[in-house]
């Protein structure tokens, strides 16, 4: 009776470890699942909200990409009868953000280009917008400081949209129908990572130049160099004796 007692706990208890284990893995699946789907319906839905302004769908899935994480952005001015395909390259200055932050630099970049009468911007255009660079309008050529290279020196988005002439919540409104919108404090204030590192490294550099004074301060003078004493002159051997013959 004891061992058939025994065979049954031991089954009971691995259907338990059984059971356990495929909980865990189909929760860890659900996670999964649930992060991709949000990632996918976040993209294609500023992709889709942006695909006139830069151009073309391809422009704007690259456009949201490589804000979203920070990698290399390849846009594509088409051809006209007059000009050739011309292809624009560059790197986001922020780095990875988040979908809101994509949102809103995209708004911010289609309301300055817009501001300055360009209402189908270039590859060229874009990267001016966003990273910074010269832009040629109907009076002229413009030098834009790029609402990222803003972001990046530590500029929250309120303060971005106020230096480029307009109202944070205007533009909000408008980036509203287009997806995500960012944090309270995205907008008041620039990226956590860039002000971290800032004082990380402010503390480091006072940290050392505090430990280089106290071991300034610690360190003895050197004695003063004595002179050694004149060695004392040998006295003169006398003359060995004559031996006896």
């Amino acid at each position: 009776m004891k061992k058939y007692f025994l065979a049954f706990s031991v089954l009971s208890a691995a259907i338990g470890l059984g059971l356990a284990g495929g909980a865990a893995a189909q929760t860890a699946t659900t996670t999964t699942t649930t992060t991709t789907t949000t990632t996918t319906v976040e993209s294609t839905r500023l992709t889709t909200s942006y695909t006139t302004f830069a151009g073309s769908g391809s422009n704007a899935q690259a456009l949201v990409t490589g804000l979203r994480g920070g990698t290399s952005v390849v846009l594509v001015t088409p051809a006209t009868a007059t000009a050739p395909a011309v292809q624009t390259t560059f790197t986001p200055a922020t780095g990875p953000m988040g979908w809101g932050n994509v949102n809103i630099a995209l708004a911010l970049a289609q309301a300055e280009l817009t501001k300055a009468g360009i209402t189908n911007p270039t590859a060229a255009d874009l990267q001016a917008a966003l990273n910074g660079g010269t832009i040629t309008t109907a009076t002229g050529t413009v030098q834009l400081s790029g609402v990222l290279a803003a972001r990046a020196s530590g500029e929250g988005w309120g303060q971005i949209a106020k230096s480029l002439g307009f109202k944070v919540g205007e533009v909000m409104g408008q980036a509203k129908a287009h997806g995500p919108l960012p944090s309270s404090d995205d907008i008041a204030h620039g990226p956590k990572t860039d002000k971290a590192d800032k004082l990380a490294k402010a503390d480091k550099a006072d940290k050392a130049d505090k430990a280089d004074k106290v071991a300034k301060a610690d360190r003895p003078d050197k004695p003063d160099h004595v002179a050694k004493p004149d060695r004392p002159e040998k006295p003169e051997r006398p003359d060995k004796p004559e031996h006896g013959r």
